[in-house]
C-alpha cells in the first residue's frame, strides 16, 4: 500500500483548552479557517469519537466536499480525523502541548494511503503529494493553523 505524510506545527498564544475548543468547534470552522467554504455537521453529540461532518474547500481551483469523522479524541491533547476520497484514505492527527506562558504548540500530521488500485496515487494523491502538490498541501495546512491562531488573538 502506498502512503505519504507531512507534518506542520504552529505555536498559538492561548492555553491548550482554549485552542482545543476553537479547533473542535466544527460548526463554526468556516468563520475561523479561510480555506473552508462551508460545513454540514452530520452528528448531534458533542465533539468526540464518531463526530461526522461534510467539509467543502476550494482545492486546485475546484470545490471539493469530503465527509470526515473523528476516530480518536483525548481532550485537550489529541484528536484524529479521517476521510476517504477517490480511492485514498486520509488521516489528520492533531496534538496540542502546553508551550510556556499560556501558549500551545499544535502539531498536525496529515497523511494518505491508497485504498483502491484504480484512481489511486496516480490521480488525486499524486497531485496532492507529488512535488508542487506537497508544497500546496503544506501551505494550506499551515494556513489553517495560522487562521486558528489568529482567531485566538485579542482584538486590537
Amino acid at each position: 500500500m502506498s502512503t505519504w505524510q507531512l507534518t506542520v506545527e504552529h505555536r498559538m498564544a492561548a492555553p491548550p483548552m482554549r485552542v482545543w475548543e476553537r479547533m473542535t468547534d466544527i460548526e463554526n470552522s468556516p468563520r475561523v479557517i479561510s480555506g473552508i467554504e462551508r460545513v454540514e455537521v452530520l452528528s448531534e453529540a458533542p465533539f468526540g469519537v464518531g463526530t461526522r461532518w461534510r467539509e467543502t474547500r476550494l482545492m486546485f481551483g475546484k470545490e471539493a466536499t469530503e465527509e470526515m469523522w473523528v476516530t480518536a479524541c483525548e481532550s485537550p491533547e489529541r484528536f484524529v480525523v479521517e476521510a476517504d476520497s477517490r480511492g485514498v484514505h486520509y488521516t489528520s492527527e492533531y496534538t496540542l502541548h502546553p508551550d510556556g506562558d499560556g501558549a500551545t504548540s499544535v502539531r498536525l500530521v496529515f497523511g494518505g494511503s491508497r485504498t483502491e488500485k484504480k484512481n489511486g496515487f496516480g490521480g488525486v494523491i499524486g497531485k496532492l503529494f507529488g512535488g508542487i502538490g506537497a508544497k500546496t498541501v503544506e501551505r494550506a495546512l499551515t494556513k489553517d493553523l495560522e487562521d486558528i491562531a489568529s482567531s485566538l488573538e485579542p482584538a486590537k
